[in-house]
């Protein structure tokens, strides 16, 4: 099945992300990992934006929460990393999410890796949730969310804390 893609891109490059996002897509619909799913629908409506349903994992301070990632894919993944944020009207309170979405987590930014996946994204995400200890806010939520862009991809983070 082919999925629409977003119009102004080149066509190989185009072609080779809708490539690499339809294997992806199916390995992901096939063996989700545990708290796990793609909305299908909002991909069939176009490939290079995902919503993803995350559970909160048992046993953590998110457990029964439900939240949504969004993804929003260019024509240059799996060489650029995807745009991610929390979307809906569940913002998780974490020291490294802000309440308009925006996570800061390196792999989305500096430490990205062509062979990375949605799938690790989402597990290191729900690993970053897991290990936290504290429901609060980054300490700067006020100012940033004034002042940043839309595209948390643009932010220049600025990565302090391993110990959440």
């Amino acid at each position: 099945m082919v999925l629409p893609g977003k119009v102004g891109d080149s066509l190989v490059d185009t072609q080779d992300m809708h490539k690499r996002l339809q294997k992806e897509l199916t390995a992901l619909m096939k063996d989700p990992p545990t708290g796990v799913k793609v909305d299908a629908e909002s991909i069939y409506k176009n490939l290079s934006e995902w919503i993803v349903d995350l559970d909160g994992a048992p046993g953590t301070l998110y457990a029964g929460e439900s939240l949504q990632l969004l993804f929003k894919f260019g024509s240059r993944y799996p060489f650029d990393s995807p745009q991610v944020m929390f979307v809906g009207p569940n913002i998780p309170v974490h020291p490294h999410v802000y309440s308009n979405g925006h996570i800061c987590l390196s792999i989305l930014t500096e430490d990205w890796s062509p062979a990375l996946s949605v799938q690790a994204v989402c597990l290191s995400i729900v690993s970053m949730l897991s290990s936290c200890t504290e429901k609060k806010r980054p300490p700067d939520n006020a100012f940033y969310i004034k002042t940043c862009s839309k595209n948390p991809k643009k932010t220049r983070w600025w990565y302090h804390d391993d110990n959440v």
